[in-house]
């Protein structure tokens, strides 16, 4: 197993990073984990749709273990007495609120319509633009050296922005009526995705530097869950590959079609939120984090959404499942090109 892809030398907000193999290789375990995933996928097929229906509420079960080790480094190092800063902070806050429900929604229909000339694949498009995400994102903050605790605030408000505006969006958007509110699977996700570890690691957090110290905590204990959030990381993409993979294969072309407005929807979105905060003057974490929220989405409340409508089998879900194939490897090396920019910001002197 490949060494954590990062290790936090302390606990204070410029803790200093230090990058090991498996971000260094990261493409390579990309690559391995769809191989592998893919052959899991041909091989077995039966079983893979038996473990992707472990579900409760519209959530994988397997997901949502994955995610529980994948955010629980991240998790631990949150500081929560710094949470009503983060919600005094509400620059960022109302940033991604523009970037996710006034400009995402509407660019993606644009781009589905400019390259999709397949109305069901523009729903699954669609569905995607107006999928803000509240889970995983937080890794990628993380990982690119973000604000996460800001993040934490943000994807809270993005779950209660979601069970409000979602619905009437996607009737807009879609064109459709009999939009389903997705509440229980947005609530548990969240729920699962941020709430539980976000309480596991503030508990293990708190036991273990009161036991063993804060040195220990941060130099042993955390490069050791970052050795698993690792491999949470690859296990997931091993169970998307295995379960979405083999439609790559089936459908080669239609896959890289639908590829194509939702790579653009990432690298814009991204592009424009992290020059807006530019702009502004934000600091480094803060801009990081403001761009990754803002281009990243929800695929499972997409996912499960062009399901109910569309059916299983149909063109729109289809589409969606085409979001996490592309999103998790654009958000790899939007971290990475990001943490290339830092010094820019430092140079500069960043004041919010």
């Amino acid at each position: 197993m490949p060494e954590a892809g990062f290790t936090v030398k302390a606990m204070s907000q410029n803790s200093e990073v230090t990058l090991g193999r498996f971000e260094k290789y990261i493409y390579v375990w990309i690559v391995l984990c769809g191989v592998a995933g893919l052959g899991l996928g041909h091989a077995f097929p039966g079983a893979v749709h038996d473990f992707n229906r472990l579900t409760v509420g519209g959530v994988s079960l397997p997901i949502a273990v994955l995610m529980f080790f994948l955010m629980h480094p991240t998790m631990a190092k949150v500081r929560l007495e710094e949470l009503s800063h983060a919600v005094r902070n509400f620059g960022p806050t109302l940033m991604t609120l523009v970037a996710n429900w006034i400009i995402a929604p509407p660019l993606m229909v644009l781009l589905a319509w400019l390259f999709l000339g397949n109305a069901d694949f523009r729903a699954g498009a669609i569905l995607l633009g107006l999928s803000p995400c509240t889970g995983m994102v937080l890794f990628w903050i993380a990982f690119a050296g973000g604000n996460v605790t800001q993040g934490v605030v943000i994807t809270a408000v993005n779950a209660v922005s979601t069970l409000v505006l979602y619905a009437p969006f996607a009737k807009f958007y879609l064109g459709v009526g009999g939009v389903p509110v997705p509440f229980s699977l947005v609530g548990l996700s969240v729920l699962l995705f941020v709430g539980v570890p976000l309480l596991a690691g503030q508990v293990a957090k708190r036991l273990l530097t009161s036991w063993k110290g804060e040195a220990w905590f941060a130099g042993r204990y955390l490069p050791a869950m970052n050795t698993v959030a690792s491999a949470a990381l690859l296990g997931m993409l091993v169970l998307l590959f295995s379960s979405e993979g083999r439609l790559a294969l089936a459908y080669p072309l239609v896959i890289a079609l639908i590829a194509i407005p939702i790579f653009l929807h990432f690298v814009i979105m991204l592009v424009g939120t992290y020059l807006a905060a530019l702009l502004l003057r934000y600091r480094y974490e803060d801009a990081a984090m403001v761009a990754l929220i803002g281009s990243s989405t929800q695929f499972e409340v997409a996912i499960g959404t062009a399901m109910v409508l569309f059916g299983l089998g149909s063109g729109a879900a289809l589409a969606t499942v085409v979001g996490p194939l592309i999103e998790v490897p654009v958000m790899v090396t939007a971290t990475k090109l990001l943490r290339l920019t830092q010094q820019r910001f430092l140079r500069r002197g960043a004041v919010n």
